[in-house]
């Protein structure tokens, strides 16, 4: 019997969730009282901050990204949000499919990178139904001036990532990988006829 790697799936995923719903709330909370809502990491490449924007009458709330990755989909504020929420979902039904498949669960790398991108999907889907928009707070500035990111959108790069090199690598298959073991466990034939030979 293979073993099954499903259970890393969704421990990656749940992980990441985690991690991630933890770095926005915690970040924004300790940028509340920060000057210009900013904290400095690595000086001139990396800062950590949280957006703000002004109302319609002139008070300041949180600034969140109705879109995706990049800054795309930054037209209609709300459609963009129900747009990108509703992919989300659709993501996330697929992938917990995919996870139930036996094919899959025998897979560790496609668990590993299934993992992390559920992991990203379900961050910033909660950000989407709760908040309205993505809450963003990563800025990279140094020789390329990144839009502002999250975790959630780390994993879901790094997921992506990491299907696609496993789509351009040779799989091998089930059947092959029992082939294998089964010629490493078992020793050759002659091999035993010279044990025989030998008085063995």
């Amino acid at each position: 019997m293979q073993p099954t790697h499903r259970m890393l799936l969704y421990i990656l995923a749940l992980t990441g969730l985690a991690v991630d719903q933890a770095g926005k709330y915690g970040v924004f909370a300790w940028l509340r009282e920060a000057p210009s809502y900013r904290r400095e990491v690595i000086p001139g490449a990396f800062d950590l901050v949280a957006q703000r924007k002004l109302d319609k009458d002139g008070k300041t709330v949180l600034h969140v990204n109705p879109g995706a990755l990049f800054g795309l989909g930054q037209w209609g504020e709300g459609t963009a949000n129900t747009i990108f929420a509703a992919i989300s979902l659709v993501a996330a039904g697929v992938i917990l499919f995919w996870s139930c498949l036996a094919s899959t669960a025998r897979d560790r790398r496609l668990c590993v990178a299934l993992g992390l991108i559920f992991a990203g999907t379900l961050g910033n889907l909660y950000d989407r139904l709760f908040f309205g928009g993505v809450r963003d707070f990563l800025h990279w500035h140094y020789l390329v001036d990144w839009p502002v990111f999250n975790f959630a959108d780390c994993c879901l790069v790094f997921g992506a990532g990491l299907l696609l090199l496993q789509a351009f690598q040779p799989q091998q298959s089930p059947e092959d990988a029992e082939t294998a073991t089964a010629s490493v466990s078992s020793p050759p034939a002659h091999a035993e006829y010279l044990a025989v030979g030998q008085g063995k």
